[in-house]
């Protein structure tokens, strides 16, 4: 598997940081992964963080805090385990999926499926599971904000290129593109988007209210 596109270094740097919106994290966590380029540059940004801790002068706990901590730790706070039948029906998808609870599949388009992925503390983006037919072609669109893209399984293609297994996409409001699904097989997707999807066209200004993305 050859991976050719990758999210920007400033990306990477907040997602090593822990700074990403929850929904974003996941779909970097995603392509990390998938790709050794990214998992290099990951590491080297936590040695960094790690190098720059070591710097730091020293502060003073607050009164108290120890004691705190330790009664969390003996109440056996812990994170609800995710069910099995969650992770047996996540199979194929990435790991880290494992962790959230996935919806039904709904109908966006002809051709165009998605599953919406809960993803707790998500403020600014949501996540879901997006699925294509393959040969699906889809209107030309720009977006009001962003949308990251990790590509999980088949292929699509648009004016910046084609992106397969493990390569990710950024879409913006700068950006007006025509996604074609790969005619092979059928392209899942893991995606994060704020904002709304802006069809382009006439028929785009017609259809848009009907599309829930």
């Amino acid at each position: 598997m050859t991976i050719e596109h990758h999210p920007p270094e400033e990306l990477i740097a907040r997602f090593a940081a822990g700074r990403l919106d929850p929904a974003e994290h996941i779909v970097i966590a995603a392509h990390v992964a998938m790709c050794a380029r990214c998992r290099r540059f990951v590491a080297a940004f936590e040695r960094l963080g790690g190098a720059a801790l070591e710097a730091a002068e020293p502060a003073a706990l607050a009164a108290g805090a120890c004691d705190a901590a330790m009664a969390r730790i003996d109440a056996g706070d812990t994170v609800p385990a995710v069910p099995r039948s969650r992770r047996a029906e996540a199979s194929g998808l990435p790991r880290t999926l494992d962790y959230y609870e996935i919806g039904r599949v709904r109908r966006v388009a002809p051709g165009l499926t998605m599953r919406p992925i809960v993803v707790p503390g998500a403020t600014k983006s949501r996540a879901f599971l997006l699925m294509a037919d393959p040969g699906t072609r889809m209107l030309e669109h720009t977006h009001t904000e962003t949308e990251l893209t990790c590509v999980l399984q088949g292929s699509f293609s648009h004016e910046g290129g084609r992106f397969g297994p493990g390569d990710f996409d950024l879409g913006d409001e700068t950006i007006d593109h025509r996604p074609a699904v790969g005619s092979d097989m059928p392209c899942v997707c893991l995606v994060a988007m704020s904002g709304k999807l802006r069809i382009n066209g006439l028929l785009g200004r017609l259809i848009e209210p009907f599309i829930r993305l």
